[in-house]
């Protein structure tokens, strides 16, 4: 019996151990994410060596007449016409080690506006997103949260 609990124990740890450094890294960034508000999600993904994000879900997808909605906060009056959903918002990230991802780019589709930004890994299941202009001290954190997949 000892043998079993002890042999049970071992197993345990190598899975967490495994999970924790599944989590760490680059690509522990990826996948989809809801914001602090619970408006929206955002997919982060990878291209070649930096990472984006999409808005792949909104709580109040359609306008006031049942379309889905735009980006009608957009300086440029050409774009304010394109869906929210689909619309990539994070941009150019890179990863600076330290569960810490740089030199981004946010849009905040409700301002119009485009920020530098950062982002920091707390946990597998949470992110900081903060957004600022200049220097990071100048800015506004929120606080993302993983969403598991569904299966």
């Amino acid at each position: 019996m000892t043998r079993l609990l002890l042999l049970l124990a071992l197993v345990w740890g190598s899975l967490t151990f495994n999970t924790a450094q599944a989590q760490s890294g680059a690509d522990a960034v990826l996948g989809v994410w809801k914001n602090g508000e619970g408006t929206g999600m955002v997919q982060i993904y990878k291209k070649a060596d930096k990472y984006f994000g999409k808005i792949v879900w909104l709580k109040i997808p359609n306008d006031a007449n049942g379309k889905p909605r735009t980006d009608i906060n957009n300086p440029e009056e050409k774009l304010r016409n394109r869906p929210l959903r689909g619309l990539e918002n994070l941009r150019d990230f890179t990863y600076a080690g330290d569960n810490l991802w740089e030199n981004g780019q946010i849009y905040d589709p409700k301002t119009g506006n485009d920020y530098s930004c950062k982002m920091t890994l707390t946990d597998a299941n949470t992110l900081e997103v903060r957004g600022f202009i200049g220097i990071s001290l100048l800015g506004r954190t929120d606080v993302w949260k993983r969403q598991q997949k569904k299966g």
